[in-house]
């Protein structure tokens, strides 16, 4: 099943972006010392065959997605659990973020394009759920909700890229190192 004909030009335009290429310029310089650690790191291995980074993106989606099951259905007595998650979440965005890092340290191209918007959209989530998680520890339970179902909408946007860049690139792909960050890949 192909994606969608809006789906494939939001691709084509976020690969063939000049702004795109200025924000990767700009998280290379700002994480350079980050990301030469990143691809030595043991999040950056080929012993799985792919990249470790989609299945840790589980975690820390899990985690605060939970968080807003609570916030929904759990009523007050959710609310301290439903922070525990966000803070859970936030924890697993660490390990998430260094395997990402190594992967993207590796791309070029549309690919490296694409990857960097994926990360400023993530970064963007990452910094609402810190907002939700310090709105909660100070009391202000529906002000960290509504942080989180922003995080949501700017994670969903991330994760369209990076599911595109996994899963339709394959730069998460180590059994095949010829096609991972070539941007030769169609979209």
């Amino acid at each position: 099943m192909s994606s969608s004909p809006v789906a494939q030009r939001l691709f084509r335009t976020v690969g063939a972006s000049p702004a795109a290429e200025r924000v990767a310029g700009a998280q290379e310089a700002l994480y350079r010392p980050l990301l030469d650690w990143a691809v030595r790191s043991p999040l950056h291995t080929d012993r799985l065959g792919h990249s470790v980074h989609p299945p840790l993106t589980d975690v820390t989606l899990g985690c605060w997605f939970g968080a807003s099951v609570l916030d929904a259905l759990g009523g007050p007595g959710g609310q301290r659990s439903a922070a525990l998650l966000v803070a859970s979440g936030l924890v697993a965005s660490g390990p998430t973020a260094i395997a990402g890092a190594g992967d993207w340290a590796t791309m070029s191209g549309s690919d490296r394009r694409i990857g960097a918007v994926h990360a400023l959209g993530t970064d963007v989530a990452t910094f609402f759920f810190v907002g939700s998680l310090v709105a909660r520890l100070r009391g202000r339970h529906a002000t960290g909700a509504r942080l989180a179902v922003a995080g949501h909408v700017a994670m969903a946007g991330a994760g369209l890229l990076g599911g595109h860049l996994a899963l339709v690139r394959g730069t998460a792909n180590r059994s095949a190192p010829d096609v991972r960050g070539t941007g030769s890949t169609p979209t």
